[in-house]
């Protein structure tokens, strides 16, 4: 029998640490969509919102509904900016999670590959144990035959 890969438990707790960046990164990535989303709709709505602006004063706007659109608009800005940091905010939130995951995967692959070469010190140790085996089984039928065939 094979003795143990002593590392085992680092493997184990890096595939762990793996599965929960794999996770982190795909709520960042979700969240940075949503984000991203939310700002898309804010433009959108802002320009729909000038387009009303524009049409409602080429009919003539009073002084109050002017001030009304004026203000709504530079809140609508307002937000648009804030949308606009948010979104940058959640690209480097992501970036981060991208670079943690990459970082847990690299650990992950090296861990793996100590396994996977310990499993093959493990089967080239084996099978020459099997050899040896098989060898010394081979001399004793030899040499047993070889007596038999002396003692007739």
């Amino acid at each position: 029998m094979s003795k143990a890969f002593h590392l085992q438990p680092l493997l184990d707790l890096s595939q762990l640490r793996l599965d929960e960046a794999t996770r982190q990164l795909g709520q960042l990535i979700a969240g940075e969509q949503e984000a991203s989303k939310q700002f898309a709709l804010l433009v959108q709505y802002r320009e729909e919102y000038q387009e009303r602006f524009l049409a409602a004063a080429a009919n003539g706007l009073g002084p109050d509904a002017w001030r009304n659109y004026q203000h709504f608009l530079g809140r609508l800005d307002q937000a648009i900016d804030q949308a606009k940091r948010m979104v940058d905010a959640s690209k480097q939130r992501t970036a981060a999670g991208q670079r943690n995951w990459l970082d847990k995967r690299g650990r992950l692959k090296a861990f793996d590959t100590l396994a996977q070469r310990h499993q093959q010190r493990a089967s080239y140790a084996e099978a020459r144990s099997e050899q040896k085996l098989g060898d010394e089984h081979a001399a004793l039928r030899f040499r047993a035959n070889r007596e038999d065939e002396t003692i007739e």
